[in-house]
């Protein structure tokens, strides 16, 4: 396990405790807390203008991924979470519930530590993860003008250690 140190890991500005950093594997219990971040995030996307799942229902589909992936949290209470499918070499999902707190660079470090490549789409007009995937090492290697499912545009990065 990774424990980030704590002035390292901020929540608004307010130093998280070292309890609040430790990045773990997921249980089925972290479904809700998970599908309660992305369903926070859709709400506030103005780009995204699809019909969004309930969070019942993310709960459903993130549980059943849970078993089936390497899926990370952190923070107790969640804040935040990363699904990565090792067979793909691809993060899923990597969504945070206050970004810019050390989070998702705890939980992209996690699973760095262990592979040597790793690729994730990301929706083109998300330009704030696109300078968060850069920093962490991450080059665009394709685009998909019609994008993965939603219709809004992706792209494709890489990350090789």
């Amino acid at each position: 396990m990774l424990l980030i140190a704590s002035a390292k890991v901020l929540e608004r500005g307010i130093p998280m405790s070292e309890d609040r950093a430790l990045v773990r594997r997921a249980t089925v219990k972290d479904a809700m807390a998970c599908a309660n971040i992305i369903h926070d995030w859709l709400s506030g996307i103005e780009w995204i203008t699809t019909d969004q799942p309930s969070a019942s229902t993310l709960r459903d589909v993130i549980a059943q991924a849970i078993p089936d992936r390497e899926f990370w949290v952190i923070g107790a209470p969640v804040a935040g979470y990363l699904s990565f499918n090792p067979d793909e070499h691809l993060i899923g999902g990597l969504y945070t519930a206050h970004p810019g707190s050390g989070a998702g660079k705890a939980l992209v470090d996690r699973v760095k530590e262990d592979h040597d490549y790793i690729q994730l789409w990301t929706h083109e007009p998300n330009t704030a993860a696109h300078r968060f995937y850069h920093r962490e090492g991450f080059e665009i290697v394709e685009r998909k003008a019609e994008g993965r499912g939603d219709g809004v545009p992706e792209l494709r990065m890489e990350w090789r250690r």
